[in-house]
């Protein structure tokens, strides 16, 4: 029996309230450009709302104008949602706290991931959405899902409980010296240079 080889989320589609309250939080609040909608060919009396997450895949909404928002919090059991996450810019996460408390919308604060770095609060239906913020770019040719296996393997070998900003360092420079050939006998870090 050969795999089903997954190549990427192609969409993610949650069931929303009304119309205009997934475009004010999809498009207003995170700032996914709102780029199509259709009725839902499942259920004629709901619409299909297309969000663009920034990398060109799709968030989409199922609404329905007889819904409203109810924004105690969605289930976590099993088989359940825990959480939606999304990509920020360093710069746009250094200032998310900010903007949050600007719009009164309750959060986490920041958290330390030793990998990256998280802030957590709810859409109006009660979805728990996290901004999360690598702490470093991968080498050219690699992904960040290369260096974190990377990482992992450094962290492991050592004993530590989780992936820190040391293992992600000496994960890429590993990375790299495999990666990219040298005219050098010796690659080895010189003193004091």
């Amino acid at each position: 029996m050969q795999k089903l080889q997954s190549q990427g989320v192609h969409h993610i589609t949650l069931v929303g309230a009304d119309r205009q309250t997934s475009i004010d939080f999809w498009e207003g609040v995170l700032g996914m450009p709102f780029i199509f909608e259709q009725p839902n060919l499942d259920k004629a009396s709901e619409s299909h709302l297309y969000f663009d997450p920034g990398d060109g895949r799709l968030i989409t909404i199922f609404t329905d104008e007889e819904r409203r928002p109810d924004p105690e919090r969605t289930s976590t059991g099993i088989g359940c949602v825990h959480h939606i996450a999304f990509n920020v810019a360093r710069v746009t996460f250094l200032q998310a706290v900010e903007r949050l408390d600007e719009r009164k919308i309750n959060h986490s604060g920041v958290k330390d991931r030793g990998f990256m770095d998280s802030i957590y609060f709810q859409d109006p239906l009660g979805l728990l959405i996290e901004l999360a913020s690598y702490r470093f770019e991968p080498p050219h040719g690699f992904t960040h899902a290369d260096v974190l296996m990377e990482a992992h393997g450094v962290r492991v070998a050592r004993g530590d409980y989780n992936i820190a900003e040391i293992h992600l360092a000496d994960a890429i420079e590993a990375m790299i010296k495999r990666s990219r050939a040298s005219l050098s006998d010796d690659r080895s870090a010189k003193d004091p240079y």
